[in-house]
């Protein structure tokens, strides 16, 4: 099981930006391979999807945060990153990024704190 690191949460005042990262240390070719996922978690509510990059960069995101977030891969690095821009007091959580077959093991990162404050 592999745990990725996330990074890059933070206090933000509301309309602001942030850029988080992603790094999952499994081998580059599989990493390459695999869709990424970034998901949410807020108090007391159930973690959430919040955007996926497929191996072909095909891009899908929740429709709360479509036209503000932007989520990228870089397959030299093993990263995969999410812009926030214009970000509001509801995206407020402790993000993660995960693959689906480790999400599925139960094996995740410590995540990263987004804080937006009004």
């Amino acid at each position: 099981q592999v745990q990725p690191v996330e990074s890059g949460g933070g206090l933000v005042q509301a309309g602001g930006s942030l850029q988080l990262s992603c790094t999952v240390s499994t081998s580059r070719s599989f990493f390459a391979s695999s869709t990424l996922r970034w998901y949410r978690q807020a108090p007391g509510n159930q973690r959430e999807t919040v955007a996926a990059i497929s191996s072909g960069l095909t891009t899908t995101y929740t429709d709360s945060v479509k036209g503000r977030f932007t989520i990228s891969r870089d397959n030299t690095k093993n990263t995969v990153y999410l812009q926030m821009n214009s970000l509001k007091a509801e995206d407020a959580a402790v993000y993660y990024c995960n693959y689906a077959a480790n999400a599925a093991a139960g094996s995740w990162g410590q995540g990263t704190r987004v804080t937006v404050s009004s």
